[in-house]
């Protein structure tokens, strides 16, 4: 099984029972003012939130858990991994706060916790703990009007699949994260248009991972470089001083 949830905007009348629940499971801090970068509503406190869409819908905006994560490859230290069941989690042991993460990603998730003295990069890890238990992420268990569901992938897909052709004048015939930048675990289907969850622009169909290969491998030989490069210059600045003094 490959653990997804999928939502339905036309269901969803941004009631914020998911965020509450998001809130309560993960025991994150209330909400904190909104800084000039988050206007979104997602923060280091807020791993979803429920965003207004065009014509009056509501629209939950959440890490995707994409299938091959940008934000997995472009970790140096391996502090993001795709789990067994589907969740991307992360581990704050391994970070170093380099952000390449927070930049790889295509939906603009992952956030800094600025008002932390030993900040740390946090997302939504679809309560990995609660799947693994055999139960279902918060958010979805408490949606009233079911507009966001749990299960399995394949089963999502179908389901999705099928209220589109049921109602095909309700819906714009797409599952959003089918196949956007190689598919993802959360998935949407919506009477609008949900460019603006990713700045107006179309992903890929292929994995993002693909285009940003040769750039990670290249980054220990940048560390390596830096590194040598400081050493002679820490050189060169010492054996000036030297023959400074000894020229005095």
């Amino acid at each position: 099984m490959t653990a997804a949830i999928l939502t339905d905007t036309t269901k969803c009348i941004g009631c914020n029972e998911c965020v509450r629940a998001c809130k309560t499971a993960n025991r994150l801090a209330a909400d904190l003012p909104r800084r000039w970068d988050e206007g979104d509503g997602l923060s280091a406190n807020n791993w979803c939130a429920v965003e207004d869409g065009p014509k009056h819908s509501h629209v939950r905006k959440q890490c995707r858990h994409c299938e091959e994560p940008a934000c997995v490859a472009s970790c140096p230290v391996g502090a993001l991994h795709k789990t067994e069941l589907g969740p991307v989690v992360y581990d704050n042991g391994k970070c170093m706060g380099c952000r390449y993460c927070m930049m790889a990603c295509p939906y603009g998730i992952p956030r800094y916790d600025w008002d932390d003295a030993v900040p740390y990069v946090r997302k939504c890890t679809m309560c990995y703990d609660r799947i693994r238990a055999g139960g279902q992420p918060a958010c979805t268990g408490a949606c009233p009007t079911h507009a966001t569901i749990f299960g399995d992938r394949d089963q999502l897909l179908a389901e999705a699949a099928r209220r589109i052709k049921a109602n095909p004048a309700l819906y714009i015939p797409k599952i959003w994260g089918a196949e956007d930048a190689g598919g993802t675990s959360v998935l949407y289907i919506s009477n609008v248009d949900l460019s603006f969850l990713t700045g107006g622009k179309e992903l890929p169909g292929t994995p993002l991972p693909d285009t940003t290969k040769m750039a990670m491998h290249a980054v220990p030989f940048v560390f390596t470089g830096v590194v040598a490069g400081m050493a002679g210059l820490r050189w060169i600045i010492e054996r000036r001083i030297k023959l400074e003094g000894s020229d005095e």
